[in-house]
């Protein structure tokens, strides 16, 4: 590739791409070459060209190596935006850039996979596809994780990296983001977690990357609550306060401070659960305070740091609740508390605006009019916030509105159509001001705007960073906190700088410390890879690619290897046409990556209602139009194989299973069970918890499943996961014997205990194992779900009338002949019946006599 000038301007032309399109940025430059040299992080700000940094590196590979690359991103709506980059920027015929989403069909996407050279897609996806063998990364010579960040504890990245470098023939990995981690350790976890052995990191310090930005000016400024917001938080917290004594009492908490800090909420919330589990009934009184308390404190921040409007839709969904049947104690307690009535009707009843309102409609009309200005991006955490503030915007400004997919309650989302047409809208200047949720944050091409306002601060500093991203590219930006006095916000404003800072610094003295970062990134366990590396080059070779490796000079290092091509002598064509005079380097064929890092993923807020972001609900499981699938499974006598229920997939244990060798995990919409495992023996999986909500529940429907699964298959297996199925729950010793013996007696099943998901892939391979290797059996997914007897569809039919349940229907049924003399019994003759006192009798008759509406 070589700089060429264009315009005054010079781009960038070379293999597969399209001549004249890409600005020739040295930073971009550089960082590519080193993506090409070795499994890399690339830390660069945003709104600076990341993806432009991987299309190099991607157009590269394909000419030189071949094979298909692979580039994931967390939402939908970055997904097509990459997409449609790469269809710009590469001459590679546009349906060999294909986008996978859970919007097509599995079936499409195995076929799809086979004819692409570049695939787009989000991670859950392409975690499905490889736990369902669908598809497989072995050609896959360029992998991309954008917002690589993400790369913590189950997220779908984790999982993907650890499958490519044991699968590929030829793995490169690049991880792209503005903001990799908080310090150096949460780094190195994103950093072994993706199998990255080098940092290559640009600051807007650096003078390749500061004529391209320009200063971003941050101003906090608080507001002043007005005295009956003030009133409501206050009465609020009263009632939090009150809870705090119950749970001091308990011994749980030393203080009764509304205010105290999640961290000390969670210790609540462990010491309340070891309560339940040693069977203390106040352990069960306390967890339901405890659960009053995160609804009230989630109305105490709305009220504060959103608007009342905000606080009225919340209390609005807590009252539905309260009424619906099966409402907890907690939200029925909530809404029936006399101070948190008031408070409703306090906000009921205050026909002003939170200050926030107002001075974000003066921030908005200085840009836009005084300083003639044209995009504002508002940035909120609720979205009742963004709903309510693109309305209250809309009577000044041509305002529309960016939130998620998913559904919230009492409020709906965008569909992925909606959200591309407002960005176009955005970029073409039809409107001047989106008002944002999360959606917006995390590597979308929004335009350059004017003014970024944050209706309050983000109490972490990697999406403070990303949404002051939004501005500064290629002028002076503005960013504007608002922050309302003595507040949470207050305390998410000194948590988010200090994070800033130190993630700033820490990507500062990266640049220092990167061979010290990228020592401790070779001491994780490298050497173990390397034999296997070994084997998966001699595969290879006997599988070569359009383009056959050659055995490199022993400066490249030992085991490597350079692929042809047309350029220098080193077999790396085009490295040192990236840059006017840039040096080649040979590429060395990378050793598998480190093991999976053991980090997990932050909680959340159980009562949280900021945004999830387009794309974060994309579905754990395919779910087809088809009934539950009728298979037979491959037996090429070579692989054990697991057939697995998609809704499994929310679970690790399908994604352990295809990560071992000799193991081969197929997904479908089973009918009976969750891991078929032979001709004869199915798996039904029931967490502690489940196995115990059938128990006190009324929900009967673990018995149907087994036996189901027990009359297509003779050895069905139920596997109860987990520890203290006597302890976890206030349920009778007994109890929990009679369902065990139930199952085992009545349907024939053998019931096997495990500690937690790890436990549970063992049993489940040993099992297979021995049904498939040393018994030869094949795997075979039986039928549909048998149609039940008519015995059974009568007890069904009966049963179901106003919740009657299987036992009374059979005592009904015994006692008058059939299901037409139940119907027309009357109430008397119904209560003569054991079981069926006066007020079921007159539910059955209201249910059976009254009018259909």
């Amino acid at each position: 590739m070589a700089a060429t000038s264009e315009s005054d301007a010079e781009t960038i032309d070379g293999p597969l791409l399209t001549p004249g399109l890409l600005q020739h940025r040295e930073y971009q430059v550089e960082l590519a070459e080193a993506a090409l040299r070795d499994q890399t992080l690339v830390c660069l700000p945003t709104g600076l060209g990341k993806t432009a940094v991987s299309l190099l590196v991607t157009a590269q590979r394909l000419h030189d190596v071949g094979g298909k690359s692979l580039l994931l991103a967390p939402t939908k709506p970055l997904v097509n935006q990459h997409a449609d980059f790469y269809r710009e920027a590469l001459t590679i015929p546009d349906d060999e850039i294909v986008v996978f989403t859970g919007e097509v069909r599995p079936d499409d996407r195995a076929e799809l996979w086979e004819s692409a050279r570049v695939v787009i897609a989000t991670p859950q996806v392409v975690e499905n596809d490889l736990v369902g063998n669908r598809i497989s990364l072995r050609d896959v010579t360029h992998l991309t994780f954008d917002e690589c960040h993400r790369a913590t504890g189950d997220y779908a990245y984790c999982y993907i990296a650890e499958r490519y470098h044991e699968d590929a023939a030829n793995p490169l990995v690049t991880g792209m983001s503005a903001s990799p981690g908080g310090d150096k350790e949460e780094i190195l976890i994103v950093c072994e977690n993706l199998g990255l052995r080098e940092v290559e990191v640009m600051t807007e310090a650096d003078s390749d990357v500061s004529e391209f930005t320009h200063d971003t000016e941050v101003e906090w400024e608080r507001v002043e609550l007005p005295e009956t917001v003030i009133e409501i938080r206050d009465a609020l917290n009263e009632v939090i306060s009150d809870r705090l004594e119950k749970l001091k009492q308990l011994g749980v908490t030393n203080s009764t401070n509304p205010e105290m800090s999640q961290r000390d909420l969670n210790s609540i919330r462990s010491e309340l659960q070891k309560m339940m589990s040693n069977d203390q009934s106040e352990g069960y009184q306390g967890m339901s305070a405890h659960a009053e308390i995160m609804k009230l404190r989630r109305a105490v921040e709305l009220v504060e740091t959103q608007s009342v409007e905000s606080l009225r839709r919340y209390f609005e969904r807590q009252r539905n609740a309260a009424r619906s049947s099966g409402a907890s104690k907690a939200s029925q307690r909530f809404v029936s508390d006399p101070r948190v009535q008031e408070a409703m009707r306090r906000a009921e009843a205050f026909d002003d605006l939170h200050p926030k309102f107002r001075r974000a409609r003066i921030l908005l009309a200085q840009t836009l009019g005084i300083e003639e200005g044209e995009r504002v991006i508002v940035f909120t955490e609720s979205r009742d916030t963004a709903e309510t503030l693109t309305e209250f915007f809309g009577d000044h400004f041509s305002t529309h509105k960016f939130v998620g997919q998913g559904d919230k309650e009492g409020s709906d989302g965008m569909t992925q159509k909606q959200q591309q047409e407002t960005l176009d809208a955005f970029r073409d200047g039809e409107f001047e001001v989106l008002v944002s949720t999360s959606v917006a944050e995390e590597g979308l091409d929004v335009p350059e705007v004017d003014l970024v306002l944050f209706y309050e601060p983000v109490p972490k500093g990697i999406r403070a960073i990303q949404r002051k991203g939004r501005t500064g590219r290629q002028t002076e930006g503005k960013v504007h906190v608002l922050l309302a006095e003595d507040t949470r916000d207050e305390a998410y404003f000194w948590i988010s700088r200090r994070e800033e800072k130190r993630m700033e610094e820490e990507l500062r003295s990266l640049k220092s410390v990167a061979g010290e970062v990228n020592e401790e990134l070779g001491q994780h366990g490298l050497d173990e890879f390397e034999s296997a590396s070994s084997e998966r080059e001699s595969d290879a070779g006997t599988e070569p690619d359009d383009e056959s490796d050659v055995p490199a000079d022993d400066e490249a290092g030992d085991g490597a290897t350079t692929p042809t091509g047309d350029g220098g002598d080193d077999g790396q064509s085009g490295l040192d046409a990236f840059a006017t005079g840039g040096a080649s380097a040979s590429e060395t064929t990378p050793e598998r990556a480190d093991e999976r890092g053991e980090n997990r993923g932050s909680d959340a807020s159980d009562e949280s209602e900021t945004d999830s972001g387009a794309g974060d609900d994309e579905p754990a499981v395919d779910e087809d139009d088809e009934d539950a699938t009728v298979a037979t499974a491959r037996d090429d006598g070579e692989t054990v194989e697991i057939v697995v229920d998609q809704r499994e997939l929310d679970a690790n244990i399908a994604r352990d299973l295809s990560t071992r060798d000799g193991i081969t995990t197929r997904l479908e919409t089973l009918a009976v069970g969750d891991y078929v495992l032979s001709d004869r023996v199915v798996v039904e999986r029931k967490s502690v918890e489940d196995f115990l909500d059938t128990l006190v529940g009324g929900d009967r429907s673990m018995f149907e499943q087994v036996k189901d699964a027990a009359r297509h298959y003779s050895r069905p297996v139920v596997i109860v996961e987990g520890e203290d199925l006597y302890g976890a729950r206030n349920v009778h010793p007994n109890a929990i014997r009679g369902a065990l013996a139930s199952l085992a007696v009545d349907f024939g099943a053998s019931i096997l205990r495990t500690t937690d998901e790890a436990d549970t892939a063992d049993l489940v391979e040993v099992i297979a194992r021995r049904e498939q290797e040393e018994s030869e059996r094949a795997v075979s997914v039986h039928g549909e779900k048998a149609a039940k007897t008519l015995t059974e569809q009568q007890e069904y039919v009966v049963g179901s009338i106003a919740d009657v349940g299987p036992v009374t229907a059979r005592s009904l049924l015994e006692h008058f002949g059939s299901v037409q003399a139940v119907m027309t019994a009357s109430e008397e003759d119904l209560q003569e019946v054991a079981g069926v006192g006066a007020v079921t009798a007159e539910r059955v008759r209201e249910v059976v006599g009254s009018d259909y509406e």
